[in-house]
């Protein structure tokens, strides 16, 4: 089964994420737990709690179709040791949040050299900095998220997943999250089923599909290879919808949050209904 959804607000109240879920005719959904742009935020409460797991269960949400995102701040793989031990502790309270909450995921972006260390370091030391988190907690697996490559972020390269993944002690708690955007502007042709076929192909052999735990499904603003973060709505950017259809028909996506994170919310529950269509017509096909 697909799991379909968008990364929805939580403003107002953490269970109003599932409401604004269910309102999309999401089978999956993302939020942020915390305010993304600030490091501290007040402790969970027990109402909280309580509401969103309410919320959850009265729209039929299971931990499984949920894919919180962590704060855009952290960098796990940061040459600064005090910083590094910032974002150690901001990133063990977004796990800890997680597991109060009762999910089972937390998707994060893997981290920068900032050009003070070289790409072999900062990747050992977002493994390490993934060690102590599990370490800390429980029952949450760490999803890491490719990136564009823009500027000096790592998790470009699917090598560089399958470097941290290899680093990491406990690999039953950590995982991937393949954006679509991220890996064409990355240089991972999507256009085409074949493109889709290949880069897919590369994907199961350098990190594994055994890895994969969610997807964010965007088109992409950016050029091909130009390791630029620019998303856009489904079949208006510079991947097109064959891509999208393509992951829809295929099973090895089943069970896993699919959320889009596309620039115009007017039209989520449009796209939804899109992809949804292209599961259906492969099923009656």
């Amino acid at each position: 089964m697909k799991y379909v959804g968008a990364h929805v607000s939580a403003a107002g109240g953490l269970e109003n994420a599932a409401l604004r879920a269910h309102q999309l005719d999401a089978t999956a959904f993302a939020l942020f737990t915390k305010n993304q742009r600030q490091w501290r935020a007040a402790p969970l409460t027990s109402d909280t709690i309580d509401a969103f797991r309410r919320a959850c269960e009265q729209y039929g949400y299971q931990p499984g179709q949920i894919l919180p995102h962590d704060s855009y701040l952290i960098n796990l793989g940061h040459p600064v040791e005090e910083a590094l031990e910032k974002s150690r502790a901001a990133f063990i309270d977004e796990l800890q949040r997680c597991e109060q909450l009762g999910l089972t995921l937390l998707n994060f972006h893997p981290g920068s050299h900032l050009l003070q260390i070289d790409e072999d370091a900062c990747l050992a030391r977002i493994a390490e900095s993934i060690n102590i988190a599990l370490s800390a907690t429980r029952g949450v697996t760490a999803v890491i998220e490719n990136t564009a490559g823009q500027g000096s972020n790592l998790g470009f390269r699917f090598e560089h997943l399958a470097a941290i993944i290899d680093g990491v002690e406990d690999k039953s708690r950590v995982g991937v999250c393949i954006d679509t955007c991220h890996a064409f502007a990355a240089g991972y042709d999507l256009r085409t089923e074949a493109d889709c076929t290949s880069t897919f192909a590369d994907f199961d052999r350098v990190v594994g599909f055994r890895y994969l735990r969610g997807m964010h499904l965007n088109d992409a603003k950016s050029a091909f290879g130009s390791r630029v973060d620019r998303h856009n709505s489904l079949g208006m950017g510079n991947i097109g919808h064959t891509a999208f259809s393509w992951i829809m028909r295929d099973a090895r996506f089943d069970n896993i949050p699919l959320i889009l994170e596309t620039t115009n919310p007017d039209i989520w529950a449009e796209e939804i209904a899109w992809l949804k269509a292209q599961q259906t017509a492969n099923a009656t096909a």
